[in-house]
């Protein structure tokens, strides 16, 4: 299985790491997005509005014979386990955001691309060369500086953010291994019914009828999420899990963007450092693939 990874086509491998950093600028605009909704609308109701508007649209593209087609998928209990780790993770992180400022929050989530990179070599059996964990390190490294977090200790959001970071990573692993079995579409639509069903009885419990804007906003986190997904998991097909791994920093370049636009938060000087390594740590996995490629 390694040897096959590890051989793919180089089109094949950039067009995965412009998928997934494509679906990186998605997701963080819908965490924007979620952002302004959960002041009034609670984390369930958001969930079940999302799942909503992708099934919707997911319908609208293949209509009935495509929920036929993933109800009898071979990879309807691989991607339930998958949706029940992402659950949690965003269940953990969501939690934690009650307690946590965003750059303690940012700093310890990303642990989840080093996650994603050892869990390839023992789960998926990929070779990861030493320049690819150069890459992730280093793309930690630049996360950190930017965030410049206190000294913080093992508290209890803490805890729950390190277990989001756990439960992304593993889930970005089992998404590996289901995305090369099946069509993206199917895996759209398992991954968001499980959601809708999730979502559906503790939202009718805390119920809040929304306005107009936050109706919009709610169909707006739903085209978000489903690009994002319908990105994130074409690019799976595409490379390996620990190639795409240090891509996922650069939502915190995009979470600072929007912080700007929408909040008018400034970046301190040490977010523009970290920012260049983070991008740096990008544009090393791509170099390392051409000059593997060419020896």
């Amino acid at each position: 299985m390694s040897n096959a990874m590890t051989a793919e086509p180089a089109e094949r491998v950039y067009a995965g790491i412009l998928l997934t950093s494509l679906a990186y600028i998605l997701f963080s605009s819908q965490d924007a997005a979620i952002k302004l909704l959960v002041v009034g609308i609670s984390v369930w109701q958001v969930m079940f509005f999302r799942s909503v508007v992708v099934l919707a649209g997911c319908f609208a593209s293949g209509g009935a014979t495509l929920f036929r087609d993933a109800a009898r998928s071979p990879i309807v209990k691989p991607m339930l386990l998958r949706s029940v780790l992402t659950l949690l993770a965003w269940l953990c992180y969501y939690t934690a955001a009650k307690y946590l400022q965003l750059a303690e929050m940012t700093t310890i989530y990303f642990a989840a691309p080093i996650i994603v990179t050892t869990m390839s070599v023992f789960i998926l059996h990929e070779k990861v060369p030493l320049l690819r964990w150069g890459a992730v390190v280093l793309g930690f490294i630049g996360v950190f500086i930017a965030c410049d977090p206190a000294k913080l200790g093992l508290t209890m959001p803490i805890l729950l953010v390190l277990a989001a970071a756990f439960f992304w990573a593993l889930a970005i692993v089992l998404l590996r291994k289901t995305a090369l079995q099946e069509r993206t579409i199917i895996q759209l639509v398992l991954n968001n019914v499980f959601f809708l069903v999730a979502a559906g009885v503790p939202m009718i419990f805390v119920w809040q009828t929304p306005s107009l804007y936050e109706l919009i906003l709610l169909v707006t986190v739903g085209a978000l999420g489903g690009a994002a997904q319908l990105a994130l998991f074409a690019g799976m097909k595409h490379a390996a899990a620990s190639v795409i791994a240090p891509f996922e920093y650069t939502s915190l370049i995009w979470a600072f963007i929007f912080g700007y636009l929408i909040w008018h938060d400034i970046p301190r000087p040490e977010v523009f450092v970290g920012a260049a390594l983070i991008i740096f740590a990008g544009l090393l996995v791509i170099g390392g693939e051409q000059i593997r490629r060419r020896g």
